[in-house]
């Protein structure tokens, strides 16, 4: 069998293209060797030194985000890694899909559906796993450098060292052999030595699956 290539993902669940990235690297998964190992990142803690230079509207969104990220750290610290993939969808579904207000109680009903502790919602609120938050975030930002957002994806290179990349932004996820030919494209311009960006205006909003 072909050794599956592992590609760290690192997201926000607040943010809707890192979703949509997401949901198109569980296709990946379906259509090449590749398995998704989770991580967190913090769209709060990565615009914090920029707060009086965004819109108002946004730095709301922000302070409001430090409870999912703190909930899903939470759940990493005492459930392992592994807790990650089926958080992320849950909290996803709700906030994405569905459109719910962000709230305990819906933080609450994702740790349900995912099998994990009950008691993990009051992270939320709590500045305990900041510390481990901080360092999952630094190990993806440090992979690409602070000019970008999420998500982050990294996977080894040919000489073991990692290629990471943000995104890409796509909506909707592509799926099956569209999602096959995106994973390649994405990996040979990732992997091109002094390639930085490919970058085009956005004219649609995030498509998400019904």
């Amino acid at each position: 069998m072909t050794e599956k290539t592992v590609a760290d993902f690192w997201f926000d669940p607040r943010c809707p293209w890192a979703w949509l990235t997401s949901r198109w690297m569980l296709e990946v998964e379906k259509v090449r060797p590749v398995e998704v190992r989770w991580h967190v990142m913090s769209l709060a803690v990565l615009n914090e030194d920029k707060l009086d230079e965004l819109p108002e509207q946004y730095r709301e969104m922000l302070a409001a985000a430090w409870g999912p990220v703190r909930v899903c750290i939470a759940a990493e610290q005492k459930h392992g890694s592994e807790a990650l993939g089926p958080l992320y969808t849950a909290l996803g579904t709700r906030l994405h899909n569905r459109g719910q207000e962000l709230s305990r109680e819906l933080l609450a009903e994702a740790l349900d559906e995912a099998g994990l502790s009950a008691g993990l919602v009051d992270a939320a609120d709590s500045t305990e796993y900041d510390g481990a938050l901080r360092a999952s975030h630094k190990e993806g930002i440090d992979l690409v450098g602070q000019d970008v957002g999420t998500p982050v994806i990294a996977v080894p290179g040919s000489d073991g060292s990692p290629i990471a990349f943000f995104g890409p932004v796509v909506t909707p996820a592509p799926r099956g052999e569209a999602a096959a030919k995106l994973w390649d494209g994405t990996l040979m311009v990732a992997s091109t030595p002094g390639f930085y960006e490919i970058k085009r205006t956005r004219d649609v909003g995030p498509v998400f699956d019904d």
